[in-house]
Formats: structure tokens, C-alpha cells, sequence
């Protein structure tokens, strides 16, 4: 059956389940509340103790911290601009997407996408020129220029290929564009619209009270669609697997568990008195304290407090810290490097044959980077449009060292606090087993500021 113009190709369709996790994650407690299909509500429990319960679970925000550290590491350091980038595309870089983003912000931001949904896009668009014929010149007294756009992967409807002699080339791509627009004197309102691209030509379809409707059309200069897909982990053309998929339901696992965690702490916390052998005359106004003493007058009669089994709260408590490892070994995996094929060129270079899968995402984003700087110079006739480089040096040998690094990395960047990442490296044998973790704390506030660090500004 024809899908419609808004509706997403089966490919894509497939993704969704996926991101509704991850979106669901990076919302944090609110969404994760929001979204109640994922703290299911229990055999036989009645539908108050499922929303207090509900309303009192918190989100332990493992796949947010991980993604942050991930898809910042090739950022640490400053992209490489290569000499071979004309003039006229370098000079667009610090505002490359014509509203104030360098290319390093710009692109940073389209990496996290990567790394976060494993799919996204970037189209290189002009000014808009009304279809007239201009001059370079005119076009620059215009203000008219390529600039960069980020589409994210729940904008992108559709994407169509065919086999061509360079391979399979892009014919057609469906993006959704919202904005807000004014209604009435005062008001606004959310207007969607379907840009339709094709080789040379556009489409912008437009959401109205009768369906959807063409709003415009027009022509380009190229006779491409300077689009680039982004797909990590690809299984097909359009179809991919996000890289922390494995993380995202981990930490949902964990929402779960700490859910029932909490309850049971809740319930151990309180006490039940119960009296056996009593009149139910010397119950109407029972009082308890500790100013306070009962007496019955049948010997008999007894009062005993019957409180939840702690066991079982330690029980939890290990689960749940067990899962908290897991979470960061699967985080770290990324990390770790793996060995590939080796071609004859990297026959004697053991880093370019063994690289972890964050550095291979990274080189194929550097790729996606030189195709949106071939797009640019393209737009304005400059020729070759050079390449980029990013901050690669991040892998590590083992699952053990990955781990490590990634906690490291949490505290640098303030996700943990230096306590945790202490206890977490004395978890994994990194530092000693009988390290007094607060001592030690206490030890490096004393030395005050690292050596490297003294005269900084």
C-alpha cells in the first residue's frame, strides 16, 4: 500500500521502537513516569499503589551520563581544518549553519545524534533566491550562501536510492519541518511541513484542516541532493542500530528494579503492631510512644511489632549494584578495541587494525564532514572541498581499562561525583582494595590544586 507524504518509510518504521526507549531515557524521571508502559504495573496491584509508586520512582540517568561522555570524546579537542579546504568554505565555518554554530558546535551536536539514535542527517542548503538568475556577486551582496542543517532522526521520513555508476545514489529524501507560527494577536501554533528533495529540484508540502497540501516548489543549481545520512551500526541503506541500544534497556531494567527496590524499603521501614489476646474494649483509644506503656488485663494478652525482612532490601541493594556495573561495561564497550581485517597498508600499523567501534563511528562521521564540505563548495563553484579531521586517540585494550576510562571520564566532567568514581575504580581492582576512599579524598583537598593546573585562568 502508496504511503503518504508524512508517513515514514518501513525501514525507518522499524527504528522507532528503539528511540521511544532512548527518547523516553533523556527526558529523565518526568518522562520515564510519562512513558508508563515502562514500569508495568504488577499482578493484582490496585491502581493506587501503582501511581504512588509511580509518582515516587526515580531514573538513574546511566545512558544520559554514558551518551554524554561518548559522544564528547571526539570533541575534546578542536577540529582539524585541512589545507586543502579552499578559502572560500573556510570562511563559512564559523557560522556554519548561517545562525551563529561553528563547525565544531555544529558538528558535535550532529555526532551526539549519532552516537545517542544512530541515525540522523545533514542537508547543505542556499539562500533562497527566488529563482532568479544571479551573479556570484549579486548572490554575496545578498547575503545569499550554503549553509548547514541538522535533521534528527525523527525528522527524517523517508530516503530512496538507486544503483547508479558510482554506486547507490540518493534520489529522493521526505524531511519534517516544524515551526511555530503566529495565531491571532497573541497566540502560536505548531505548523508541520514535508520538504520534498529531488536531484535539481524541492517540494515543500504543507499540513492544513484538508490534508496535505504543496506550499511551494522550486529548482537548484545542483544536480544532486546534498544530503547526508547518517546510520550507525547499518543493516541496511536506511536502517540502522544505535550504538547504546544494549545501555537503553539496561537502564530501563533498572528503572524497574529500583522501583521495587524503593517499594521494599518502604515497606521494611514500617512497623505493625499487633495485639493478640485482647479485649476489643481496651483497643478503642490505644496510644503508643515512647512516654507510653500498655497493660491488659488478661494475662494472656500480648502486643508484638512485626516488621519486612531487611534481607531482602540487601538483596535488592546488590541487584541493582550489580546492574550499575553491567551498565558501565556495556557503556565501555564502545571503547575497547577490536581487531579487523587488515588491508596491506595496515599490515604494520596495529592502531589502524585494531580500532573500537567509537573510532570507527568517528571516522565515517569525518566522512560525512568532507561530503558536507564537497556539498558547500560545490553550491559556489570553489572545486575540491577538502576534509576534516577529529580527536581519535580514545581506544582501549581491554574491557577493564574501557570501563575505567569511562569512569574517569564521568568525574572530569562533573556526571559523577569523585567519591563514586573512587569506589567504582576500587570496584574493578584499578585502585587498591583497602584504599580508604574518604581519607584519600580528604588527602588530595589538603595538597590543594595539581601542579599543572596552579596559574590557570
Amino acid at each position: 500500500m502508496a504511503i503518504q507524504v508524512n508517513q515514514l518509510d518501513a525501514p525507518i518504521a522499524r527504528m522507532v521502537e528503539d528511540w521511544a526507549v532512548i527518547d523516553a531515557l533523556l527526558g529523565g524521571t518526568p518522562a520515564m513516569r510519562k512513558a508508563k508502559k515502562y514500569l508495568p504495573q504488577q499482578p493484582r496491584e490496585d491502581d493506587a499503589d501503582y501511581q504512588y509508586r509511580l509518582s515516587t520512582s526515580t531514573l538513574f540517568p546511566a545512558f544520559e551520563r554514558t551518551l554524554a561522555v561518548m559522544a564528547g570524546k571526539p570533541f575534546s579537542k578542536e577540529i582539524t581544518v585541512g589545507k586543502n579546504v579552499p578559502v572560500q568554505v573556510q570562511d563559512y565555518l564559523p557560522n556554519i549553519d548561517d545562525n551563529g554554530a561553528s563547525l565544531h558546535s555544529f558538528a558535535s551536536k550532529v555526532f551526539r545524534e549519532l552516537v545517542s539514535h544512530g541515525f540522523g542527517g545533514v542537508l547543505v542548503d542556499f539562500t533562497k533566491t527566488d529563482g532568479e538568475n544571479r551573479t556570484q556577486a549579486d548572490e554575496k551582496a545578498m547575503g545569499a550562501r550554503p549553509y548547514w542543517v541538522q535533521y534528527k532522526h525523527n525528522q527524517i521520513l523517508g530516503v530512496r536510492y538507486k544503483k547508479g555508476q558510482n554506486g547507490l545514489e540518493l534520489v529522493m529524501v521526505r524531511l519534517l519541518e516544524i515551526s511555530d507560527e503566529e495565531d491571532g494577536d497573541y497566540g502560536s501554533q505548531q505548523v508541520k511541513r514535508v520538504r520534498v528533495l529531488r536531484p535539481g529540484s524541492w517540494e515543500v508540502h504543507k499540513e492544513t484542516s484538508s490534508g496535505w497540501e504543496i506550499e511551494s516548489t522550486g529548482t537548484t543549481t545542483l544536480s544532486y541532493i546534498p544530503f547526508a545520512l547518517l546510520v550507525a551500526g547499518q543493516i541496511g541503506p536506511t536502517e540502522g542500530r544505535p550504538p547504546l541500544k544494549d545501555l537503553a534497556y539496561l537502564n530501563v531494567k533498572h528503572w524497574q528494579q529500583q522501583s521495587d527496590q524503593d517499594d521494599s524499603v518502604r515497606f521494611a521501614r514500617k512497623r505493625l503492631l499487633v495485639f493478640t489476646g485482647v479485649d476489643e474494649g481496651e483497643l478503642q483509644t490505644p496510644s503508643a510512644g515512647a512516654a507510653y506503656a500498655l497493660r491488659f488485663g488478661d494475662k494472656d494478652a500480648k502486643a508484638e511489632v512485626i516488621q519486612g525482612s531487611a534481607e531482602s532490601v540487601t538483596v535488592g541493594r546488590t541487584e541493582l549494584e550489580a546492574l550499575e556495573d553491567q551498565m558501565i561495561q556495556t557503556g565501555a564497550e564502545l571503547l575497547v578495541a577490536k581487531p579487523g581485517q587488515r588491508t596491506a597498508t595496515e599490515a604494520s600499523n596495529d592502531a589502524e587494525a585494531n580500532k573500537s567501534s567509537l573510532q570507527s563511528l568517528t571516522e565515517d562521521f569525518e566522512d560525512v564532514l568532507d561530503r558536507c564540505l564537497q556539498f558547500t563548495a560545490d553550491w559556489i563553484g570553489a572545486g575540491e572541498g577538502g576534509s576534516v579531521s577529529l580527536f581519535k586517540d580514545f581506544g582501549a585494550a581491554t574491557l577493564s581499562d574501557a570501563s575505567a576510562q569511562l569512569i574517569v571520564a564521568m568525574v572530569q566532567a562533573g556526571l559523577i561525583s569523585k567519591e563514586t568514581g573512587l569506589k567504582e575504580l576500587q570496584r574493578r581492582g584499578v585502585l587498591a582494595p583497602d584504599l580508604d576512599v574518604k581519607l584519600e579524598l580528604s588527602s588530595v583537598e589538603a595538597e590543594g590544586p595539581a601542579l599543572g593546573a596552579i596559574g590557570d585562568a
